[in-house]
């Protein structure tokens, strides 16, 4: 049972990697479950190092919404631009992983275009859109990959104590 929960944590660590790029999937709250998982087998994690993964979890996770929004604000977007960023983000989810990437992007261009704005202006607040959204993908990616060399440091760990019980 000991190794079961162990691999099963460690595909959670890895689908929170993938999920750091796939909005679909929650990433870094799906890794924290891989060291919860983790925790609760015979190679407990210390409560300062569980309680500092869940709040930084839940930072990254709050940012992850945030930031696209004031990606399009800081370019001189609009509520326009950051609804059309956020529907695009929606819509592009079913155009697979270019959908993801672009649908913010194009959310945000028709949202701006809608509002009156130039040309140039509503390229520009998709920028920003675009920018929000590699910088959250970026955070996600950090946090899952940190709490994954954790992880891994704690099963070489594991693997250590158990062949010295071999």
């Amino acid at each position: 049972m000991e190794v079961f929960l162990v691999l099963l944590g460690f595909a959670f660590m890895i689908v929170g990697i993938l999920g750091s790029f796939l909005p679909v999937l929650p990433g870094p709250p799906l890794s924290l479950i891989g060291i919860f998982i983790f925790s609760s087998t015979e190679n407990n994690i210390s409560t300062p190092w569980l309680v500092a993964f869940v709040l930084i979890t839940i930072i990254v996770t709050t940012l992850d919404y945030i930031i696209p929004a004031l990606g399009t604000k800081k370019f001189g977007g609009t509520k326009y631009g950051v609804w059309g960023s956020t529907i695009g983000l929606l819509v592009g989810m079913f155009f697979g992983p270019w959908g993801i990437i672009l649908g913010p992007f194009f959310g945000a261009l028709i949202g701006e275009l809608i509002y009156g704005q130039s040309r140039q202006q509503a390229l520009k607040a998709a920028l920003g859109s675009f920018v929000g959204f590699l910088f959250g993908t970026g955070l996600k990616f950090i946090t899952s990959a940190i709490m994954l060399f954790f992880y891994g440091v704690q099963m070489y760990h594991a693997i250590l104590r158990w062949i010295e019980n071999i």
